[in-house]
């Protein structure tokens, strides 16, 4: 099964020029959501995390999965408001900044870390996630991603990390 043309492409989104991948259709084949899932799983057994970071609410469609896969702790960096001690951690994006929080307890010394998200493009966020991940002691084993935009330079911020991507697209 050719899990790219599952992933349907909306073309001049969210501008011109830019084709937005839309992974919702990738989800609602069971089948597809299924194997592309085992062969993310399966890339990245030899890691032995334990515990899988999602910088956002939009990793959670792998980062699920492959924790429950995997075996590991599962954790999703939050928006701001927690009701508890957290480390409150600000990333300028490419249309502003967008705060979040990590219980300032999670992240154990030396915990093997895997971080997974759905789509890597330019890769500012989960670099500044994995810097963020170091300084709270965790040794990131690698990052995970079901899309990859290639030419965006999201691998080489990333260029010390096993990066794993299923599904490559050209920029």
């Amino acid at each position: 099964m050719d899990i790219k043309n599952i992933i349907r492409e909306i073309p001049d989104f969210p501008r011109e020029g830019i084709d937005y991948k839309d992974v919702s259709t990738l989800l609602i084949d069971g089948n597809a959501y299924r194997q592309a899932v085992q062969e993310l799983a399966a890339q990245c057994q030899h890691k032995q995390a334990d515990l899988i970071v999602c910088p956002k609410a939009r990793g959670l469609m792998i980062g699920a999965p492959l924790s429950y896969i995997l075996g590991t702790g599962l954790l999703i960096l939050s928006l701001p408001g927690q009701p508890e001690d957290v480390f409150t951690w600000h990333h300028d994006l490419e249309f502003g900044d967008s705060p979040v929080e990590l219980n300032s307890g999670i992240i154990k010394p030396q915990m093997k870390v895997l971080v997974a998200d759905e789509l890597i493009a330019t890769g500012g966020t989960v670099a500044k996630v994995v810097k963020l991940l170091e300084e709270l002691g965790a040794e990131v084993v690698g990052t995970v991603f079901l899309v990859e935009l290639t030419g965006l330079g999201g691998r080489a911020k990333l260029q010390d990390y096993d990066t794993i991507s299923l599904v490559q697209y050209n920029y």
